[in-house]
């Protein structure tokens, strides 16, 4: 996040930045993760499950289908779906 800020004025469309200012590969990604969570004592998380997360999380905020199926990228909406599986929590007091 540092070199991020640093190379901010360059236009970097990525979160995070390597060193050279450039974007990471999946390996790298992984490894970071991996890293990440064993440091942490965490069980087991990988990047895609950080991006179901993202994408479970938006949904339930309330953002629309079609907002989030662009912010993740998806190019057909059934994969974006996916994502719309309701939280228990939105069903507390439906049948009260």
């Amino acid at each position: 996040m540092r070199l991020r800020e640093e190379k901010q004025g360059q236009g970097l469309p990525w979160l995070f930045v390597s060193e050279q200012g450039t974007s990471f590969c999946r390996d790298s990604i992984n490894k970071i993760v991996t890293a990440s969570y064993k440091k942490a004592g965490l069980r087991k998380i990988t990047p895609h499950m950080l991006r179901h997360g993202c994408g479970y999380a938006l949904i339930n905020k309330g953002y629309d289908v079609r907002v989030v199926q662009d912010y993740l990228g998806h190019k057909d909406i059934r994969n974006t779906a996916i994502y719309t599986r309701l939280d228990d929590k939105q069903f507390k007091g439906i049948w009260d």
